[in-house]
């Protein structure tokens, strides 16, 4: 049996969980009324901005923006019907299928970035001075890696 939080613990795991909870609400809803994409569209469409050839491996991609395989299968699904990304078949094996951005999708995302970006800046960046933001940075990158 795990050994329980002190109080102390406590109240800085529930500030965290309900501060990262209204975060996610905010950017999520604000980005949805401004651009109808959510958060999920915006980050696919972020990943295959930056990879090669903007494509990405399926599991790749859901590993990388920690989906399950089913999840991102659906995503894509969505995205696809939208015309924001396609799938193809992997050059290199044609059982491995790939999600590729459409020119749609990176104008969707081109489009969107500014008024996300704002949001991003007005909820989180601008609250906290460089030594905190690197602290968050030190502290989520050492969590991710568990």
């Amino acid at each position: 049996m795990a050994e329980p939080l002190t109080g102390t613990q406590l109240a800085h795991w529930r500030t965290f969980i309900e501060s990262s909870w209204a975060l996610h609400t905010r950017l999520e809803d604000e980005l949805r009324a401004a651009t109808g994409l959510s958060m999920n569209d915006y980050h696919v469409l972020i990943a295959l901005a930056d990879a090669p050839g903007r494509r990405i491996r399926m599991g790749e991609l859901a590993s990388r923006l920690v989906l399950s395989p089913s999840r991102i299968t659906y995503q894509i699904n969505s995205m696809i019907k939208r015309g924001l990304v396609r799938k193809e078949s992997c050059p290199d094996d044609g059982r491995g299928q790939e999600a590729v951005l459409t020119e749609e999708g990176l104008t969707a995302l081109r489009d969107a970035a500014p008024a996300h970006l704002a949001t991003v800046r007005e909820s989180f960046i601008d609250h906290l001075d460089d030594e905190e933001l690197a602290v968050i940075g030190r502290v989520f990158a050492k969590i991710r890696k568990v």
